[in-house]
């Protein structure tokens, strides 16, 4: 692949960076400058970036570290970058994501343009019918664990510009800031950071090449991944090479979250992007199924004093994305679902009725009817399950 052209910044890609960071929001770095508080002074700050930039003469921040909470009770670090830094990883990417995309693997669906988790599953379902075993992976730790120098060797071998590669590697050693401590990170690239999703394919994109090389059929997205083949002995030996490749390039595959399994049996299906593959069906993760029953429990309980109309309101917005992404599992999970936030909704309204279920549970059903949510303007899965289907 040819090298990338000399870095050149016109003013107008720091602006267009910008709108991108600030329609992602996000919270303030190290400086406690918000968002909106760069937006008091915006061209003044950007022209400042713009010029630091064009002159070699920026250098990257401290990071912010924070700890998000995971469902399985244990946590994910996040790097916040400042807002000034967030914009100048945007112009990079954007500078760099039209030299590299062309190159990439088109089994790489993670953090691309044209490309997303939705297509990843699509292509996982496509490929567990037609090959029977599966080798779920997922690798430990990845975006904290990147080795530095073999990530910018990889980087170097595309990217000519002296300039790039200097903020790059700004990027990967900037001091992480956690509470009172401060230190230097040796491996890795935040999380949180713009420009880690495209660093992180870069350093899998040789992963890519070497199954596809080999004959595997691949669906990655970022650092989750499995491969479809059609024997044990197959995916036993598409194992083995993960492995060795993995060991060699000084990262470590989860123990937990990787295994062989037979798609078509019944508790050996594998669990990709929010999905379970089994016996041929495409079911909703547990995992996934129960963070949305917990998000429509808080947005119903009995004490809530909000209106239905503003209940409802608060709940499709949560439904509507949900579905999105799940409409294509089985349509008993959105018949029980439904049931179960109507349910919830009597409830509530009893309360605020000052009803009983005593003497009213057996009528709740005539008193408030599943018409009478959709008139309140309830976005039904099961319904938009079925118009979807007569839309396809």
């Amino acid at each position: 692949m040819d090298k990338a052209k000399p870095f050149s910044i016109p003013k107008r890609e720091v602006w267009e960076a910008f709108k991108r960071v600030k329609a992602n929001q996000g919270a303030a770095g190290v400086d406690g400058q918000s968002i909106a508080d760069f937006e008091a002074n915006l061209a003044g700050n950007l022209y400042k970036l713009w010029n630091r930039l064009s002159s070699g003469s920026y250098f990257p921040p401290p990071v912010r570290r924070v700890d998000i909470p995971k469902a399985n009770g244990g946590t994910r670090p996040l790097g916040i970058p400042t807002v000034a830094d967030r914009i100048a990883q945007e112009v990079v990417r954007r500078f760099l994501e039209p030299i590299l995309e062309p190159v990439f693997h088109d089994d790489s669906y993670g953090y691309r343009p044209g490309k997303s988790a939705i297509d990843a599953v699509g292509q996982a379902r496509e490929r567990c019918w037609r090959f029977d075993w599966v080798l779920d992976l997922d690798i430990k730790g990845y975006f904290d664990t990147i080795p530095h120098e073999a990530l910018m060797a990889r980087v170097e071998a595309k990217v000519s510009d002296g300039r790039v590669l200097d903020l790059i590697r700004g990027w990967l050693t900037a001091d992480i800031l956690k509470g009172l401590e401060r230190w230097t990170p040796r491996l890795g690239s935040p999380q949180g950071s713009v420009v880690s999703p495209l660093l992180a394919n870069i350093y899998l994109d040789l992963l890519d090449a070497l199954m596809a090389e080999r004959g595997y059929r691949m669906v990655r997205y970022a650092d989750d991944f499995v491969i479809l083949c059609r024997t044990r002995e197959e995916a036993d030996a598409a194992l083995d090479l993960v492995r060795y490749w993995v060991r060699d390039n000084g990262l470590t595959l989860h123990p937990s979250k990787t295994h062989v399994g037979d798609c078509r049996q019944p508790g050996q299906g594998f669990e990709f992007l929010g999905y379970r593959f089994e016996a041929c069906l495409r079911l909703v993760r547990k995992k996934s199924l129960d963070k949305l029953k917990d998000s429509i429990r808080a947005k119903t309980g009995r004490n809530r004093g909000d209106s239905l109309a503003c209940v409802v309101a608060d709940l499709n917005r949560v439904l509507r994305g949900w579905f999105g992404y799940f409409k294509q599992a089985r349509p008993s999970t959105f018949e029980a679902l439904d049931k179960m936030i109507r349910r919830r909704l009597r409830s509530l309204l009893m309360k605020q009725n000052k009803l009983s279920h005593f003497g009213f549970g057996h009528s709740l059903h005539r008193r408030w009817p599943n018409a009478y949510f959709a008139n309140a303007g309830l976005f039904a899965l099961h319904t938009a399950w079925q118009i979807a289907r007569r839309s396809r």
